[in-house]
């Protein structure tokens, strides 16, 4: 039919976005040096958390990052040991790094279908998370805490992952009500905490990755405004679990 054209078949990911905290007010050296220190705590906590780097795409959204998890990666391991690793990587780099530079984070997790096209990923399961980011729920858990990172989890992901694996702490979530533009769902937040308890993750194997620098200069991993994007997944891959409705 004239004017409409074939949807790419949709695969099945782990979500992980995040915002940086009061971003714009910062000089341009400083939000540069913010960007690299949130790709390399990106990085660094995936690889503590066992998600191995051929295994997840990162994506570059100016003051904050989307990354993809293919299905072959546990949900349990971004669910459980990741926030925990994120917020001691931003602990070590605040401790060392000038005012202007020092910085915390808003994340949130989901799972569901995507979409692959020659501009990157969409659909209604990428929307959500970014929509949770701008709850008023977790950016004031932002700025009553003392610590770095503030997560929020969908509904689906709460009750399907989190509340049903041990290491995820269910208990340090509470429910909150989501009013963000056309969406309204309930989701489950937290805050971490700053010092030793951040720190304290379950140990688990090191996975190594590429360095910060190499793996953004590959537009596989990680899209700059202007570069070309990753080819679209080819249409006979096959998908992974149903994701949640």
């Amino acid at each position: 039919m004239h004017g409409t054209r074939e949807v790419p078949f949709a695969l099945h990911r782990s979500i992980v976005c995040v915002d940086v905290e009061k971003f714009g007010g910062r000089a341009n050296w400083e939000q540069l040096t913010v960007r690299d220190a949130m790709f390399r705590a990106l990085e660094t906590a995936l690889a503590e958390s066992r998600v191995p780097e051929e295994h997840f795409t990162c994506e570059d959204r100016g003051d904050g990052a989307l990354v993809l998890v293919d299905p072959a990666v546990p949900k349990e391991h971004l669910a459980g040991p990741f926030p925990a690793r994120l917020a001691a990587c931003l602990e070590r780099h605040n401790g060392a790094a000038a005012p202007g530079a020092r910085f915390r984070l808003r994340a949130a997790v989901h799972a569901g279908e995507v979409h692959y096209d020659r501009h990157g990923v969409a659909g209604s399961a990428v929307n959500l998370p970014f929509r949770l980011l701008e709850a008023g729920a977790l950016k004031e858990a932002l700025r009553g805490s003392a610590g770095v990172l503030a997560l929020i989890a969908s509904e689906w992901f709460y009750r399907e992952v989190i509340a049903q694996n041990r290491t995820c702490e269910a208990a340090a979530y509470r429910r909150v009500r989501v009013s963000v533009k056309e969406t309204r769902t309930p989701a489950w937040v937290r805050s971490l905490p700053t010092g030793p308890g951040a720190a304290e993750a379950p140990a688990v194997p090191a996975v190594p990755l590429a360095s910060a620098a190499a793996a953004r200069r590959s537009p596989a991993r990680a899209r700059r405004p202007g570069a070309r994007p990753a080819p679209a997944p080819n249409r006979g891959a096959a998908t992974g679990p149903a994701g949640p409705a």
